[in-house]
């Protein structure tokens, strides 16, 4: 039987910029990258965690450049950019992790500040520190953009609806971005977790613990761990390979809101 030769991208001494770091996908993606040797550039807004995870990761000797960064913020995106060290100052992974939810309610009972958290966040923020770093990956032609959106762009599910639009919205720029870099060597690829335990229920909820972990109970999640292999693995596909698009679910799942649930 011939041996197959797997071929993959070293990720050693490449810069990796992650934008929600701090918890859930963000920290299992900087944690994963650490082991594989990369160098990090960690974005977040709760500086002592962010602190405290870059400690862990350089105690295990990554090297790690940390920054308090709200997305939503453009100028302050284009200040901490400009503010990298010359070793840091050629990204090779963009992944646009920071994102968030609010709310359940029906679209004609909506809260308009989650409405502008949400599109300021998800929408905006990925635009901001994508516009930030990508000009350079074109110039350099070489680069990976990772955008995580949601199952939740694919279909749409009751009291979803903003939301929903907004990871919407993610997909079809990681389709625009795929049409308009066509030619210039820079990947991109779409990331549509489905249900994964991390703080997002949480943070929906405005920390109401109890109905956050409902949303988990009958059935085996997702982790954080889970969706950084994938996105892991995409980085380290040969530069003639480009993973455009992937929706990973729990077994359990099959839609947004049709879950197998034991009692």
């Amino acid at each position: 039987m011939a041996l197959i030769n797997i071929m993959y991208m070293a990720l050693s001494n490449l810069t990796i910029l992650i934008t929600g770091a701090t918890s859930g996908i963000g920290e299992a993606c900087a944690r994963r990258y650490a082991a594989e040797g990369a160098r990090l550039v960690l974005w977040a807004r709760r500086t002592d965690r962010l602190e405290a995870l870059a400690e862990e990761l350089r105690s295990g000797g990554a090297a790690v450049l940390t920054q308090t960064v709200d997305v939503t913020n453009r100028p302050a995106v284009e200040a901490a950019v400009a503010a990298w060290p010359p070793s840091y100052q050629t990204v090779d992974v963009l992944v646009n992790n920071a994102g968030l939810s609010r709310g359940l309610e029906p679209i004609h009972e909506g809260d308009y500040t989650n409405w502008d958290e949400m599109i300021d966040t998800n929408i905006k923020g990925l635009l901001n520190v994508t516009r930030s770093v990508l000009p350079a990956m074109v110039h350099r032609g070489s680069g990976t953009v990772i955008n995580i959106a949601s199952i939740a762009g694919r279909t749409a599910y009751r009291g979803g609806n903003v939301y929903a639009a907004t990871k919407a919205a993610v997909k079809m720029l990681s389709d625009s971005m795929q049409i308009d870099l066509n030619g210039t060597g820079v990947r991109v690829c779409n990331v549509d977790p489905g249900l994964v335990e991390t703080e997002f229920s949480l943070v929906r909820f405005r920390g109401d613990g109890e109905r956050a972990q409902s949303v988990y109970k009958g059935y085996q999640p997702l982790t954080g761990d889970d969706v950084a292999d994938v996105v892991v693995w995409v980085s380290t596909r040969p530069r003639h390979v480009s993973i455009q698009d992937i929706l990973i679910t729990p077994t359990d799942q099959a839609t947004p809101t049709i879950v197998h649930r034991t009692p």
